[in-house]
């Protein structure tokens, strides 16, 4: 049955295709895959070509480019790219101690650049010094590791409009967009193909551009594949205000380009991306965060030490953020929310620490939106608060109790782990048996209070 919906999903599609009606949000991935999509909550998203090599924007300086130019990047960048320090094995442990559950990888960036063995092209990497299919020893390595793989592709192919003399640029011409022109829609077709039927389930896929009859054309071939961008909101570089309605994914760099970019590139903090995660999650979203690997195969030293930043607060706070929903409201004051998915009545709050909640320390706060009950329960995710190190006779336990103005909890930060004691960030309180106190009735219970004065 569910084999026959997606197959009335899919025609439809292609109908309102046809009639010039269909959106660029036109959506038939599967509910289920839908609701697995958000439980996974973070991603790996990989951006690394053959033009790694100098260092510039991922395919985008092809456009508007003198023909001199192209000329250069599109004969002379191949016969050098050879990265001989490839370990994609270490790329996927990476992503897995850091809390990533999925990756997405460039297959195909706009370049038309070719990542896998492919017979579309002579433009791709099995026509390079390395002569590897890179695109399938991702995907062994990160399955391996027990991560659902994604595909980047890009439908608009700048090799393809350099080949077939058409202006080389980003939907500023008609031909760019493979609706108006068949032979990039066929073109784009075969590539897929290849993709979706030579390396095993896919289990995400990325359009990065017009998707209109290829998103349809990858749901035909792998009927539960979840389309990405073109079927869902995935802001770059920037969060929305409030939830947004079903899935959503927001993509970002750690510095400030998507590829390798070896010079004045200032990176986010490891505190800056957590609580990034810890705000998208809140809000309902994945968060998609980009590695640009060097040109010989590593990943550079600064966005290493970042993920495993990440993942150190991943092994203890791992629980707050996969499968969990966001709660009746994001954030109280500087404290966010998310929910359990399976338990409603379970809620976690992201407390911020360092400076602070300060290591050892004794910490009060009232949650006004919380009402508990005596069967409410508080704990400190990775932490049973009861010894803090070299401390005798000190009391850790976390006390917790309800008040008309809302859940008050006290709790110690004694998990040590710095050296130093200085780390900087956020402690996870987890709150069992819980409900969610509306505003107004917050409000009504203050003012009977100050009443009361």
């Amino acid at each position: 049955m569910k084999s026959l919906l997606h197959a009335i999903s899919i025609f439809l599609c292609s109908s309102l295709l046809l009639t010039g009606t269909l959106s660029a949000q036109q959506n038939a991935n599967f509910p289920d895959r839908e609701e697995w999509f958000m439980d996974m909550g973070f991603g790996m998203f990989i951006h690394w070509s053959f033009d790694s090599q100098i260092g510039a924007v991922i395919s985008h300086s092809m456009a508007g480019a003198s023909q001199d130019y192209l000329d250069r990047f599109v004969n002379e960048l191949p016969k050098t790219f050879n990265p001989k320090q490839f370990d994609p094995e270490d790329w996927a442990v990476l992503a897995k101690l850091a809390g990533m559950k999925y990756v997405v990888f460039t297959s195909k960036h706009h370049s038309g650049f070719c990542m896998w063995n492919t017979k579309t092209t002579n433009f791709g990497v099995m026509n390079t010094p390395f002569k590897r299919d890179i695109l399938k020893e991702i995907i062994e390595a990160f399955r391996k590791q027990g991560l659902a793989i994604g595909l980047y592709f890009s439908p608009e192919d700048f090799h393809y409009f350099y080949e077939h003399n058409i202006p080389v640029g980003r939907l500023q011409n008609p031909m760019h967009y493979p609706a108006n022109n068949k032979g990039l829609m066929d073109y784009d077709k075969a590539q897929l193909k290849e993709l979706l039927t030579n390396y095993g389930k896919i289990d995400l896929i990325f359009f990065d551009g017009p998707a209109d009859g290829l998103k349809e054309y990858a749901w035909q071939l792998q009927p539960s594949i979840v389309v990405t961008r073109g079927s869902m909101q995935t802001p770059e570089q920037t969060l929305p205000d409030k939830p947004l309605p079903g899935p959503w994914e927001a993509c970002f760099t750690m510095g400030t380009d998507w590829q390798y970019k070896p010079t004045n590139d200032p990176h986010k903090s490891g505190t800056k991306i957590i609580n990034m995660l810890i705000e998208t999650r809140a809000k309902g979203g994945n968060l998609l965060l980009n590695v640009g690997p060097k040109p010989n195969g590593e990943i550079q030293i600064e966005q290493e030490a970042l993920l495993r930043e990440v993942a150190l607060w991943n092994l203890v706070n791992t629980e707050g953020i996969h499968s969990i929903r966001p709660w009746e409201i994001i954030k109280e004051d500087d404290i966010w929310f998310t929910r359990s998915k399976t338990d409603p009545a379970t809620v976690y709050a992201f407390v911020q620490g360092g400076t602070n909640w300060p290591h050892g320390s004794r910490k009060e706060f009232i949650l006004k939106t919380l009402e508990g009950n005596a069967q409410t329960k508080v704990s400190i995710l990775g932490y049973a608060s009861e010894l803090v190190e070299y401390r005798k006779e000190f009391d850790a336990s976390v006390r917790v109790y309800t008040n008309p103005l809302g859940l008050v909890i006290s709790a110690v930060n004694g998990h040590r782990l710095y050296t130093n004691y200085q780390w900087p960030n956020p402690v996870v309180l987890k709150i069992e048996n819980v409900k969610y106190k509306p505003a107004e009735v917050v409000n009504e219970q203050r003012s009977t209070i100050d009443g009361a004065k």
